[in-house]
């Protein structure tokens, strides 16, 4: 998925019309990476499971498929699940609705301690 879209516009479309997730077999390293630095949940599932979400999303077009970023699962409203992998500083990112900047500036406080705690280290003879 995202093979061909190497700028944030794809990533762009996707959210502004609703999209929070978008489940596949693979996508572009590139997509990937833009995904989840625009706040959108790539998951990378086995190709016979999205094919079967996919035949389920065609016999019932208003399934809900639920996603638990916190535990990494994609529910299915029988009750089968399936698990995804996920970097954790983009998943705490996702879940705090950070992007980078976001997240360092939260960070203030101990970063405010840690240069303080370092004052004089590297200050020129």
């Amino acid at each position: 998925f995202g093979s061909g879209s190497s700028r944030e516009h794809a990533v762009w479309a996707l959210t502004e019309y609703g999209f929070r997730a978008v489940i596949s077999p693979g996508f572009a390293d590139i997509f990937y990476n833009n995904a989840l630095k625009n706040g959108l949940l790539p998951i990378t599932l086995p190709e016979a499971t999205v094919n079967m979400l996919l035949d389920l999303v065609e016999e019932q077009p208003d399934v809900q498929i639920h996603i638990d970023l916190q535990e990494q699962i994609v529910r299915l409203p029988d009750g089968q699940t399936a698990s995804f992998e996920i970097d954790p500083y983009r998943k705490q990112c996702l879940l705090q609705g950070l992007d980078d900047l976001g997240y360092l500036l939260a960070q203030e406080e101990a970063i405010t301690a840690y240069e303080r705690a370092r004052d004089g280290i590297l200050t020129p003879s």
